[in-house]
């Protein structure tokens, strides 16, 4: 057959024709495969298993290995810092590289900075109603009232009020309210504080004889005359611990414990566990004991009151005489070791000054964070030491912390 030129290009244009036929056939039959047809590896598990069955060994609803439980080694330590120049101005403007810390001698690294002063602040009044501050009572009472104003902030600080004599009682537990406060601090003034101790005639004003434990509510801890230490202590452990961020405890008194049960050292090591700051306000009424140099020590007998164990009457044992605890001394080895600050109360400085220099510092911390290395992380105490690489300034924070107790 002959085949005209004509005839072929009709024939291959008919061949091409088919072969794109079955070109476009074939993808369209691949784009439609059902999509249930996915490869078992890729197959999400499915909820609901046959009665009876058991999961496959590989399957991915097999429970995952335990993981190893976080050592407590790996805590963060946290402190507050106050950083003054040598004329006792608070600077502000330090980095993290400009800090030096120090555990136990070892060098560490600072793995958390920040010199944010909005920071949610608990804060704790702790006020020395015993006898031999009766007279400046006014004067404290006064001065809280306007430094809780100042200092609290009622979207996001807290505060809470104690008194300490003969017992130690919450007048106000944690709270923002700033009315609240106040309420409890005006009864302070009220007459009851004026009659913690029965023993006149120049004799020491908070003679520890008897200690009444009948409280007025809230938590009552009684003991002997003035029980300093035990109220660091319970504000520290029951009231402050738990709380997060800042916290601080603001103690008004002359320093002069008698009677506590808990010691000098268990009341800062309490509050050292807590993190919590002492501010010591030394208000001392040295007329509240007389001339002498030292002071009277317990009765031997005489008069108990408020709920004392009854004793012998009028005439009793003689009077023994002590040497008085330098409450001063005192006061500012609790603020030293905890991060806090001293102050005493003069003619040149009032109370009012000390809340407002109380307030500056607590709105210009420094706050500072490290994960102590494995072998500087065992229990009991350690020491620490924060300096900054300028000689000239001086840092305030706590002197240790301690591990697991």
């Amino acid at each position: 057959m002959r085949v005209t030129h004509r005839s072929w290009k009709t024939w291959a244009s008919a061949c091409a024709a088919a072969l794109s036929a079955i070109l476009l056939l074939g993808n369209l039959s691949a784009q439609t495969a059902p999509a249930s047809q996915t490869p078992p590896s890729t197959q999400a598990p499915s909820s609901q298993t046959a009665p009876g069955s058991q999961p496959a060994p590989n399957s991915q609803t097999a429970p995952l290995p335990k993981a190893a439980p976080i050592s407590v080694d790996v805590n963060v330590v946290n402190l507050l810092a106050s950083v003054r120049d040598k004329h006792g101005k608070l600077v502000n403007n330090l980095t993290k590289d400009d800090f030096v810390l120090q555990q136990d001698g070892h060098a560490q690294t600072i793995k958390y900075f920040s010199q944010e002063s909005n920071l949610p602040l608990t804060l704790g009044l702790l006020v020395d109603t015993s006898m031999s501050q009766r007279r400046v009572l006014d004067q404290e009472r006064a001065a809280s009232r306007t430094f809780v104003d100042h200092a609290l902030r009622e979207d996001r600080d807290k505060a809470f009020l104690i008194h300490f004599d003969r017992e130690v009682e919450l007048l106000q537990d944690l709270t923002p309210s700033r009315q609240k406060l106040e309420a409890a601090l005006e009864q302070l003034g009220a007459p009851q504080f004026s009659q913690t101790s029965s023993s006149s005639g120049g004799g020491d004003p908070d003679d520890s004889s008897g200690g009444g434990r009948s409280g007025r509510g809230g938590r009552g801890y009684g003991g002997g005359g003035t029980l300093l230490y035990d109220a660091i202590y319970l504000a520290s452990d029951e009231v402050i611990k738990k709380q997060q961020g800042r916290k601080a405890l603001v103690v008004l008194s002359d320093g002069v414990d008698r009677g506590s049960k808990e010691s000098l050292v268990e009341a800062i090591g309490t509050a050292q566990r807590a993190d919590a700051m002492v501010y010591a306000i030394y208000f001392a009424d040295k007329d509240s004991y007389g001339d002498r140099g030292g002071f009277g020590g317990p009765r031997m007998g005489g008069g108990m009151g408020g709920g004392g164990m009854g004793g012998r009457g009028g005439g009793g044992y003689p009077r023994r005489t002590e040497q008085r605890p330098d409450g001063k001394k005192i006061l500012q080895q609790i603020s030293r070791e905890t991060g806090g600050r001293f102050f005493e109360v003069s003619k040149k400085e009032t109370i009012d000054d000390i809340y407002n220099a109380i307030d500056e510092e607590l709105r210009n911390q420094y706050s500072l964070g490290y994960t102590p290395e494995k072998p500087d992380a065992s229990y009991g105490y350690h020491k620490l030491q924060l300096t900054t690489k300028n000689k000239d300034l001086v840092v305030q924070t706590r002197e240790g912390f301690y591990v697991g107790q």
